[in-house]
């Protein structure tokens, strides 16, 4: 038998650094670095994912063949110069800020910091073939692992390398791009610009979608003056209102747009109604763009199946209104849509893309992080002095925890390996009743600490989907926003957004067969095959080892701790405070 070919995409200086790993077309490892630094959205180096990855026997970097990057740094760097400076000489274009538009300006040089950085980590050894591939080819090569042997593919992001909007048609092992958009006409760098105008940080695009829903029509009108539609599926940012060409995220904004929609709200300010409604106008002309593009695609390519990527791909709102307002019948977003599966994408590229390797796997779970044994568990616990009970009998622990959730209580649910992107998916979850509003309230004052008017995501047996949600067809990465069922709205109050929508995950037994049957035990025990579903965290990035998960129980209000089959519900005062010493000093 031939040798199979392992290619190592990775990305590093840009945010959600990160590797993966794909052997014959497969991933076998999709490293986040972020899970090991603790620092959300990290720049650095994936040093801790390179310790790990190669702490394995198995692997080794001498079995690697290529190793790719998605981003063309040469086009990149020709992409800001003509853009930003037309005819300017590049001696001045290099004091103008919008080179640094919307990502570190070292991202121009990523490709010898890169080297730089590999041969310091590697030394002495041969590193493979380095191969750049274009930031949007990158997330269109996710294609390759849909469930689609035929689709269109719409990747819409902050920028790439030449654009930040574009259309590609994919068959079996081969994509081929028939459309893009400008540089800086992006609705990505849009939405991230009114967020930070809003007063949250940069990443927190969806804490701005949740608020749209709350606000009025005020200003949707007047938006739509900012993304002006035109033909073939195009639109433009109006220049008399956006900036961001000439000044970067320093100055994003112009003083119309100041003295249209008011003056920016600083970090922690009181939220005004004014708030809520550029928000809803952002969401809803937003929306507008993209059914836009949408439709363009729809009339020029003849598949009516549709992959979403890049980072605007994460707007759950906007992918429902593509599946319930267009002719495509199956839409799939994969669970590592921004930047975090860029790495992944990068490699799909070049083995089927460039080297025509036929495909032969399908993405139909996401978990390809790191998994941990019961010694693992047990013996962090045991640093922590807390009592646990390990049940053996998997319906005994399902029944157990069912219970527990009926009682609403609140349960840190910690299982295998954790999954890809940014969002939990069963494996590292907190999970909750949904059947009372009164649960969004605690799991917010005991845990997450969020803004209230942010929702939680209802997670639901795909065979019951249908009877909950105004969906047909499977959702199981949390990227799609369909309407609840009217007449479950008051069953399932705490997973409903104030827009009767709800974020949702469809759960099947063959791609998590614990998680289908705890869901499937907690609608036995209450009727309702529902849970809700958070990422298992508190303001950190998602909890990765048995001592996160440990950590993030004893520093919030947390009910239970599952990992694994073992069973923790120590919580008396004297365990808790010698717990919290045990882990004040440890490298978690």
């Amino acid at each position: 038998m031939a040798r199979p070919v392992n290619i190592l995409g990775l990305v590093s200086k840009t945010h959600d650094t990160g590797l993966a790993l794909l052997c014959d077309g497969q991933p076998k490892v999709i490293f986040e670095e972020e899970r090991f630094n603790r620092e959300k959205h990290t720049k650095k180096f994936p040093h801790r994912s390179f310790e790990i990855l190669f702490n394995h026997a198995e692997n080794s970097l001498a079995d690697i063949d290529y190793l790719t990057i998605p981003w063309d740094t040469k086009l990149l760097a020709a992409s800001f110069f003509r853009v930003v400076t037309g005819n300017m000489p590049a001696s001045l274009h290099l004091l103008r800020p919008a080179a640094h538009a919307t990502q570190d300006g070292r991202i121009v040089n990523l490709w010898m910091r890169l080297q730089i950085a590999m041969r310091r980590r590697f030394r002495s050894m041969k590193l493979p073939p380095l191969v750049q591939v274009g930031h949007h080819d990158a997330h269109a090569a996710i294609f390759f692992v849909s469930p689609f042997e035929d689709a269109s593919v719409m990747v819409m992001d902050g920028h790439g390398d030449v654009c930040a909007s574009s259309a590609y048609e994919g068959h079996g092992n081969q994509l081929r791009q028939t459309w893009q958009l400008g540089f800086f006409d992006s609705l990505g760098m849009l939405y991230t610009c009114a967020t930070q105008h809003l007063g949250f940080k940069p990443f927190e695009e969806g804490t701005v979608m949740a608020l749209a829903a709350c606000g009025e029509p005020t200003y949707v009108d007047r938006f739509r003056d900012v993304v002006i539609l035109e033909d073939d599926g195009r639109f433009r940012l109006n220049r008399d209102y956006v900036s961001v060409d000439r000044y970067g995220l320093l100055r994003p904004f112009t003083q119309k747009f100041l003295d249209t929609f008011g003056p920016p709200r600083l970090p922690g300010d009181e939220l005004k109604d004014r708030h809520r409604d550029l928000a809803h106008a952002l969401q809803v002309v937003t929306e507008e763009a993209v059914l836009h593009i949408v439709r363009h695609i729809e009339r020029t390519q003849p598949s009516k199946n549709l992959v979403i990527s890049g980072g605007v791909a994460l707007n759950c709102v906007a992918n429902a209104r593509i599946l319930q307002d267009t002719g495509f019948e199956r839409v799939w977003v994969p669970p590592c849509a921004s930047d975090t599966g860029a790495p992944l994408g990068s490699a799909l590229w070049h083995y089927h893309q460039n080297l025509r390797h036929e495909r032969g796997y399908e993405l139909t779970h996401p978990f390809f992080g790191q998994s941990f044994g019961e010694d693992d568990v047990v013996s962090e616990l045991n640093k922590a002095g807390l009592a646990f009970e390990r049940i053996g009998d998997d319906g005994e622990l399902f029944r157990r925890v069912a219970r527990d959730l009926a009682d609403q209580r609140i349960v840190g649910w910690h299982q295998g390996r954790y999954e890809i992107g940014p969002r939990a998916l069963g494996n590292r979850s907190i999970l909750a009743d949904p059947r009372s509003l009164k649960i969004k309230e605690l799991i917010n004052k005991r845990i997450k600490h969020r803004e209230p008017f942010r929702p939680f995501a209802p997670a639901v047996l795909l065979d019951r989907a249908e009877e909950y949600f105004e969906i047909d067809q499977p959702d199981p990465y949390m990227t799609l926003a369909p309407k609840v069922r009217k007449d479950k709205l008051d069953v399932i109050p705490a997973a409903v957004h104030v827009d009767g929508t709800g974020r949702i995950q469809t759960v099947r037994r063959e791609d998590n067969p614990r998680y289908y049957d705890l869901i499937e035990a907690f609608g036995d025990l209450t009727g309702v095959p529902v849970l809700i579903n958070t990422s298992f965290n508190c303001h950190e990035p998602i909890v990765t080892t048995p001592a996160e998960a440990i950590s993030c129980y004893l520093r919030t209000e947390m009910d239970r701790l599952v990992m694994g089959n073992i069973y923790v519900k120590d919580r008396s005062p004297a365990a808790v405070a010698k717990a919290r010493t045990a882990f004040a000093n440890a490298d978690l």
